[in-house]
């Protein structure tokens, strides 16, 4: 369970380099509630806990999917999938951009970036909590690895856990954000967006190799299978 923790921060951890340039700009103009220091760190931590609440549940509800594969001993090749989709999504991106059409026509996103944009004309506390859990609901290639990932666990207890763990390791740069957005200027936050492809092929490689059960202490651990009374029991050693 540890391990699937802290894999979760430090994944949140060198992936929220991308939120400088996606999140940055939303979390930079969060609405004042007061003009002081001591309301501006308020509001970061209520909009950054509104995200991670969003991460914590859309992990516990995929995390069934896991949970499936895990209780009829797919769990690996489940892992594998996830890893293989992830690289096909990096090599057609004209495919996945057209995916995103699609739901946009369904309106599902832009239902959510209206309401974002009307919680902005309310500067109060609450407000910007709600804008933390609807900012979790917009597309983000990044939140969806993770998810990937949390899903691969096998467990609904794991998964939500693991996007939790996810959220919080963004927390310092997305907290930063909120005080010093204005030092990043466009070309910082394209050279950003350029080696974001380069990370997701990474998680989708880890992934593959998670799946494959080499052995790997934590990176691949190996299965065995075990017949009690006529059961197969599938175990996997960490």
């Amino acid at each position: 369970m540890m391990s699937i923790f802290i894999t979760a921060l430090i994944i949140g951890g060198l992936g929220s380099v991308h939120c400088i340039g996606m999140c940055g700009p939303l979390a930079f103009s969060l609405p004042a509630v007061k003009e002081s220091p001591q309301s501006k760190f308020v509001s970061s931590l209520l909009y950054n806990l509104g995200r991670i609440f969003t991460y914590a549940l859309l992990g516990a509800v995929l995390g069934t999917i896991g949970t499936a594969f895990s209780f009829f001993g797919f769990q690996q090749w489940l892992s594998i999938l996830l890893g293989v989709i992830i690289i096909l999504f990096i090599l057609l991106p004209k495919k996945l951009k057209s995916v995103t059409v699609n739901m946009r026509v369904a309106g599902m996103f832009d239902k959510i970036r209206t309401k974002l944009g009307s919680l902005f004309f309310r500067k109060n506390y609450r407000s910007i909590f709600f804008i933390g859990l609807l900012n979790g609901l917009l597309p983000c290639g990044l939140v969806y690895m993770a998810i990937a990932a949390a899903i691969a666990t096998g467990s609904v207890v794991k998964s939500s856990l693991f996007m939790a763990a996810f959220g919080m390791g963004t927390l310092p740069v997305m907290w930063s954000i909120s005080f010093f957005g204005s030092y990043i200027n466009m070309n910082v936050r394209s050279r950003i967006r350029k080696a974001y492809p380069y990370m997701m092929l990474i998680m989708a490689c880890l992934l593959i190799i998670r799946g494959m059960g080499l052995g790997l202490p934590f990176l691949s651990p190996a299965t065995s299978v075990d017949v009690r009374n006529g059961e197969t029991v599938i175990q996997c050693n960490q």
